[in-house]
């Protein structure tokens, strides 16, 4: 008779051993991807944690790779600003920093001296780079309201090569590519190859 009481038992345990896997099975697959994986956070000037793409709900992001010492990159500023400003409101526009040898007073010099009023992210870890697929500063990655990178390179073609510009660009590749997404459409140029300073040079 224990013996039995013991299989029974015993039957029992492995019956709501069952229902419990399967019940933390089906929560686990309900979770949306992203949930599984590390917020890509880069730091703000006073050293705070920041996930943009969260910080900017309902909104398009824009994340714009410069460094304070690209000769290309300080030459894009002006271009930069008209383009945040034209889509104030509509999209959200990061600077992101990522020489992790750079301080936040230099970022705030460089912030200061070229009239940004963009929200700059510090990226030592290089986790924004590498969610924005970057390879190159000055370089523009565009995401969706939802998080979808949709577009990563080249703010246009003003520049031939390194040193060599046109007198005007003929492409305007990120600019494209937020009229395409603020219309609920995917840009026609995915990416595009921007010519500037290395980030692994960084590395």
């Amino acid at each position: 008779m224990y013996r039995d009481r013991q299989r029974v038992s015993a039957v029992r345990l492995l019956i709501l051993g069952f229902f419990a896997v399967i019940a933390i099975g089906g929560g686990m697959a309900a979770l949306p991807a992203h949930a599984t994986q590390p917020a890509p956070f880069g730091v703000d000037l006073a050293g705070k944690p920041v996930d943009p793409l969260r910080a900017s709900v309902g909104k398009p992001v824009v994340l714009i790779f410069i460094r304070t010492d690209c000769p290309v990159s300080n030459r894009y500023v002006p271009t930069i600003q008209r383009l945040s400003a034209q889509y104030a409101g509509k999209a959200a526009f990061w600077l992101v920093y990522p020489d992790k040898s750079e301080s936040s007073t230099a970022i705030q010099q460089h912030l200061h001296e070229y009239g940004y009023t963009l929200p700059a992210l510090h990226d030592p870890q290089h986790a924004l780079v590498k969610l924005g697929e970057a390879q190159t500063t000055p370089e523009a990655a565009v995401f969706t309201p939802a998080g979808q990178l949709v577009y990563h390179g080249r703010i246009d073609n003003w520049y031939v090569s390194f040193g060599r510009s046109r007198p005007a660009p003929t492409t305007h590749e990120l600019d494209e590519a937020l009229q395409a997404v603020l219309s609920g459409k995917q840009p026609q140029v995915k990416t595009a190859s921007a010519v500037g300073c290395y980030i692994s040079d960084l590395e």
